[in-house]
Order: structure tokens, then sequence, then C-alpha cells
């Protein structure tokens, strides 16, 4: 995938113009348009279309975007600490694939290394690349979860994630300041009950 920069407006651009936008992408976004009731012809909403698909080509920039590939450098020298790993209060947004509604939040994630850890900023980017395509939150938190158990073998990972979505708090049943909290624990987080009382204590659950 291309490297974006982003113009003052937000829209991403390539190079010294706009991201190209296919005729089809803005027809379909201005059918929208026409089927909510308004018009695309109208001057407020003559950019529209293309600022939508572009803004969209941003959200979903984690179909580009091989999550494990940040967790690919790690270190053996840590001066022999073993015990938890723990970042917690990681802001994301993600998109529902029911609704393409906003999906906002904060994630934990933890682990319990083996012989290894990675750079902390890593476990956000890993989280960030799998939020940013359509989701549901349930999926979102395995996918993290597993992705940190394959790569860096550790004795166990946790990760609790909450956030709200638009779907349910903007349309459907209009219920604004509901929070979901899923979680994925893994190796001694999920067999050892002393060590997943600890994780999530310090994760604030």
């Amino acid at each position: 995938m291309a490297e974006y920069d982003h113009a003052v407006d937000g829209d991403l651009v390539e190079g010294e113009g706009k991201l190209p936008v296919p005729d089809e992408v803005a027809e379909a976004v201005r059918t929208l348009i026409r089927w909510a009731g308004d018009d695309p012809a109208r001057e407020g909403l003559l950019d529209t279309p293309r600022r939508v698909a572009r803004a969209w080509k941003e959200y979903c920039r984690g179909y580009g975007e091989d999550p494990e590939a940040h967790l690919a450098r790690t270190f053996e020298e840590v001066g022999g600490y073993d015990e938890v790993v723990l970042l917690r209060d990681i802001p994301f947004h993600s998109h529902c694939e029911h609704h393409m509604a906003p999906i906002i939040g904060k994630a934990a994630i933890a682990y319990l290394p083996r012989d290894k850890v990675v750079g902390i900023s890593k476990l956000a980017r890993v989280l960030n690349a799998f939020a940013a395509r359509l989701q549901v939150q349930e999926r979102l938190t395995a996918e993290v979860a597993d992705c940190i158990w394959r790569h860096l073998n550790p004795l166990g990972v946790a990760v609790v994630i909450e956030a709200s979505h638009a779907c349910m708090t903007a349309r459907g049943v209009r219920t604004p300041g509901v929070g979901m909290v899923t979680s994925r624990l893994m190796g001694t987080f999920l067999e050892d009950e002393r060590s997943r009382k600890e994780v999530l204590s310090l994760m604030g659950y």
C-alpha cells in the first residue's frame, strides 16, 4: 500500500496530488446521498463523494498492513525481567462490519515474556493495524491476542478491549453511554487464577 500524507482538509493525498478516486466509487457515494434524501449536486456536497472515498481508504488502511510485521524485531536482553509487560488505555477507532459505523474505544494488552520482549509501541501498532478494517469487537480482541501469542511465544497473553459502538448509540436502540467489554486470556493468564487476577487488576478490571 502506498504511503500517504495528510492534506489540510484531512483527505489522503499521494505525492503532490490527491489520491485518485475511481468514478464508480464516487458515484456510489452520490447514490447513497440521494437515497438518504439529499441532493449530491448542491454546493456543499459536490466534493463529498471523493472526500468520503478517501476517508474510507484511510479508515481501512489496515487491509494493506501486516500486523505480524510489527512483532518481527524482538529483544532478549532484558536484565532478567520476567514479570508482566502491560500497555493500557491504548486508544483506537474502527468501524463495525454490520453498519460501517464507528467503534471508538481503548485497549489493554499484556503478556508474560518467556525469553523475549518487543518494543511497547509495537503492541499499539498491532492493535491499530487490525482495527483499521471492518470489524466486530470480539474478533478484534481475538486477533490481537492470537498475533502476540504466535509471534512472541510468551507464557501468557491478555487483551481487554472496551468500546462504544455507534451502530447502537446513534441508531437502532439509540442508547448512548453504553460500553462493550471483551477479553481474551491465553496461557498462564487463562490457566492460573492468581495470574489472571493479577493481570486484570493491573489493567484496572
